[in-house]
């Protein structure tokens, strides 16, 4: 790019990546692997760059919910182990194991569809309530049937907390319990080769007797907090910075309104400047009156209505703001400073989901460290 402004850029920071999946690593107790969850896009932030920066920092494997974003990392050369965690068809699965991906089982009538070599994870259902079966003798008998069939390998087992990011709940410690009494006893029956991984972001900061054999941290592998808090003050680093430019600067009377149903009136004189971004990049309508932008390193309230393609703030009654000044809707701008957490405050919902929810209008830019 020229430099210039741009409608809308995602900024994402492959050295933050990196020194997070460091600090991460170096989080786990010993012998236990980092695993790097790049699926949905990396969570918004580039699934295959964020993939080779989390490598360079640390990382032993990726982990994806589709086979097709398997497929995605070895079509761009990526050979790190990677695990598919999600459901799969027949023609799903003949996608994952295309791409040599461990596979995540959990019903019979799924191992019977293996029919070639493969490497499987069976699931218990230890408490979240989804994928995995909740029956161990289920999960025992697969590993069993796995185990005897010279085709395939019994390569891990694994479950998913439900509550790791709420601390002090006491469900979190009975899914530990019963996961760890489960994959004790088949370690004990197939061997110590066996991969045991159970916890997530959250998990991994909340108890090392969770850390098993491997983490799986997706979250803050991107800089955002799995509890919702600064992510600073856990030493991780927000990776993306999402702008926009002022495309233009409108003086407004007391009375005047901006945006669809004049939900903002201006109650004294004051100017307004246009940001050519709103719900089609991903900026939720929600934040209509409820945000602030980052205007020449000051905070300025965003007011009216967010539209598809545009939102208004207020700049105030005197400005020095131009048409082609940058606007950071989340990052840094001075010393001044938006969290993707305040935006999912203020939404009511979870960070990963403001990042996700940027959508391909919006250009993503990586930049190395």
């Amino acid at each position: 790019m020229n430099g210039g402004p741009e409608r809308a850029v995602a900024r994402v920071d492959l050295g933050a990546v990196e020194r997070n999946c460091a600090r991460l690593a170096g989080l786990l107790r010993e012998g236990s692997r980092l695993c790097v969850v790049v699926k949905a896009n990396g969570y918004g932030h580039g699934a295959v760059p964020c993939a080779r920066a989390a490598l360079r920092g640390g990382a032993a494997w990726l982990a994806v919910a589709t086979a097709d974003e398997a497929a995605e990392l070895r079509a761009a050369g990526i050979d790190a182990r990677v695990l598919v965690m999600g459901a799969l068809t027949r023609a799903d699965l003949d996608v994952a194991l295309d791409a040599d991906s461990d596979v995540v089982a959990w019903t019979q009538d799924f191992v019977d569809w293996v029919d070639r070599p493969a490497r499987l994870h069976v699931k218990l259902d230890s408490g979240m309530g989804r994928l995995g079966t909740a029956d161990a003798d289920e999960a025992r008998s697969l590993c069993e049937r796995i185990a005897a069939d010279d085709r395939l390998d019994l390569a891990g087992l694994m479950t998913h907390f439900a509550t790791a990011d709420e601390v002090g709940d006491a469900h979190f410690g009975a899914q530990l319990g019963r996961f760890a009494a489960f994959a004790g006893a088949m370690r004990g029956a197939y061997g110590g080769d066996l991969v045991v991984h159970a916890a997530n972001s959250a998990g991994a900061f909340r108890d090392p007797e969770a850390h098993f054999d491997m983490v799986r941290c997706g979250v803050a592998v991107y800089g955002l907090d799995p509890f919702q808090e600064d992510p600073e003050e856990r030493g991780l680093e927000p990776a993306l910075t999402l702008e926009s430019y002022v495309a233009a600067v409108k003086r407004f009377e007391t009375g005047m309104s901006a945006g669809y149903g004049r939900t903002w009136r201006a109650t004294e004189p004051t100017w307004v400047g246009v940001l050519p971004i709103g719900y089609g990049d991903g900026w939720r309508r929600s934040l209509s009156n409820n945000a602030r932008v980052l205007v020449r390193g000051r905070p300025r309230p965003l007011v009216g209505t967010v539209s598809m393609d545009n939102v208004t703030v207020d700049l105030g009654p005197e400005t020095d703001v131009r048409p082609g000044d940058r606007a950071v809707l989340i990052g840094r701008q001075g010393g001044e400073r938006i969290l993707c957490e305040e935006v999912a405050g203020r939404l009511g919902t979870i960070n990963y989901e403001v990042t996700c929810g940027l959508t391909q209008r919006v250009r993503r830019e990586h930049q190395e460290a």
